[in-house]
């Protein structure tokens, strides 16, 4: 294939997702919530809010990150609210209603609207909330939200290998696994991380909804 033809198929591709995206308009500003938990748009001005949460160690032992300072909290707003005007996530502020006060962070990630497919992940929630029913509120939110609003086909899920307890959470939402990437990542430490995926397909949402959450009331 020569460089006209390369450029010639990467023009038609373009207009192809330009022409769905008249189709397919997605709120890249919504605000979800249950009796548990508000999700709401990250802003800049939440810097100062979540900065108790932020720097909180634990948080960061098997991210690809770390966050120790207001200066790291501020780009990592910034770097998300950046992903949110080019529609490619939908970064929230956790608030939880329980506490009465900020949590932390997620997001819709890796979000392809021509494809109705799109993560969860970039989850980050205070430490003396885990175990407080908080994150599967927050999952219930964003995959009815997910499913039931925007129409995706599938949204999946990654965590490290190495995190149990997060993949045991996220089994707990109904995930199924898919596989494991191996070295795909090199995290802080120069350290080859193999990444679990997870995913619940469209079809699979309303059993899962039923049999997982149905108890909960949220």
């Amino acid at each position: 294939m020569n460089t006209f033809t390369c450029m010639r198929s990467a023009t038609v591709l373009i207009l192809i997702l330009n022409y769905w995206k008249k189709f397919y308009k997605m709120d890249f500003y919504p605000v979800l919530e249950n009796k548990r938990v508000l999700l709401r748009p990250l802003q800049p001005a939440d810097v100062e809010t979540l900065l108790p949460v932020a720097v909180q160690p634990p948080l960061w032992k098997w991210g690809i990150q770390t966050i120790t300072q207001q200066s790291e909290l501020e780009q990592y707003i910034t770097k998300a609210v950046g992903e949110r005007e080019r529609q490619e996530s939908i970064p929230f502020l956790i608030f939880d209603k329980q506490a009465n006060r900020a949590a932390g962070c997620t997001r819709f990630m890796a979000v392809v609207p021509v494809h109705k497919r799109a993560e969860i992940g970039a989850t980050w929630i205070d430490t003396t909330l885990h175990g407080s029913g908080l994150n599967k509120a927050m999952k219930y939110a964003m995959l009815q939200y997910g499913f039931e609003v925007m129409g995706l086909n599938r949204i999946e899920l990654k965590t490290d290998e190495l995190n149990t307890q997060s993949r045991n959470a996220i089994r707990s939402i109904g995930c199924t696994q898919e596989g494991i990437f191996r070295h795909h990542m090199i995290v802080p430490g120069n350290r080859l991380r193999n990444t679990v995926y997870f995913s619940i397909l469209k079809e699979e949402w309303p059993e899962v909804k039923q049999r997982v959450f149905a108890k909960y009331n949220f």
